[in-house]
């Protein structure tokens, strides 16, 4: 195990509630460094970087030291996959409000964290919500679906529709309340996360209509038909242990507002 005890990286004496943002990685070498100069670029004062590396076998430690004292903490040891990680990064954050940013995704622009603070604060919401563009692996410009989150509301967790969750600011004692991510969902944890997080009595949440990540294209969820079947019974028995009943019929409503993803081209999308 490497930790990094040079908390160069945390900005959390400045005023506004402490923001604890987590990148998870596995042999990331080919886009870890986009993502970490994302994160450094942040214009919000008070943040504090972990990064949960999964006993990486390629150079993505070699880029991870560069930063390190831009990083407030650094993990890396074999772990039992993407969601162990998150447990990891979540147990040892000290922030007011957490949130995650996958070692292959980046934030659009400098002001996005200070964006989605100031909207918590406005709001007093305990989840704030934004857009995501999907892009290219290779080119972040190039944009091929524009998710929108503005459609959510958690009656929808029944279709498998949930807010974009790397856009997600959630306040860290909400996630103390609701446990950990389940290791027994092999695709479907955070959706099953989610389910959780917006089951709590009296949950407040606010969405910000704009696309806030840059999220490569790849990802397991939509690797084929056998992950899009898997994650859908995973989304079937995550509504179902969380109290919603659902059914996998139920799923194909959304396939319709997904496909208009693909076409849609808000002014919001170039931002």
């Amino acid at each position: 195990m490497m930790a990094s005890d040079d908390l160069g990286g945390d900005r959390a004496s400045q005023s506004g509630p402490k923001v604890t943002l987590i990148t998870v990685s596995y042999n990331s070498e080919h886009t870890i460094r986009d993502t970490i100069e994302s994160v450094v670029e942040q214009d919000y004062p008070a943040i504090e970087y972990l990064i949960v590396d999964g006993a990486s076998t390629d150079g993505t430690m070699d880029i991870v030291d560069r930063y390190r004292h831009q990083v407030a903490g650094i993990i890396s040891e074999p772990d039992a996959g993407l969601y162990d990680a998150m447990n990891k990064g979540i147990a040892r954050a000290t922030g007011d409000v957490v949130a995650m940013i996958n070692s292959d995704d980046v934030y659009a622009r400098p002001t996005v964290i200070s964006e989605l603070v100031s909207e918590m604060e406005r709001t007093s919401a305990d989840i704030v919500f934004a857009d995501l563009l999907m892009v290219d692996r290779d080119d972040l410009q190039s944009v091929r679906r524009y998710y929108d989150s503005s459609r959510f509301r958690p009656g929808r967790l029944r279709f498998g529709w949930m807010p974009a969750h790397p856009t997600m600011l959630v306040k860290r004692t909400l996630y103390e309340r609701v446990g950990p991510f389940d290791l027994a969902y092999e695709i479907a944890a955070d959706f099953e996360m989610v389910v959780r997080l917006f089951s709590v009595p009296g949950v407040t949440y606010a969405y910000r209509r704009s696309p806030v990540i840059r999220m490569r294209q790849g990802g397991v969820s939509t690797r084929g038909l056998k992950s899009s079947w898997t994650l859908n019974r995973e989304i079937v028995r995550a509504c179902r242990a969380n109290g919603i009943w659902t059914a996998l019929p139920l799923l194909g409503f959304k396939v319709p507002l997904k496909l208009l993803e693909f076409i849609q081209r808000p002014s919001e999308m170039v931002a």
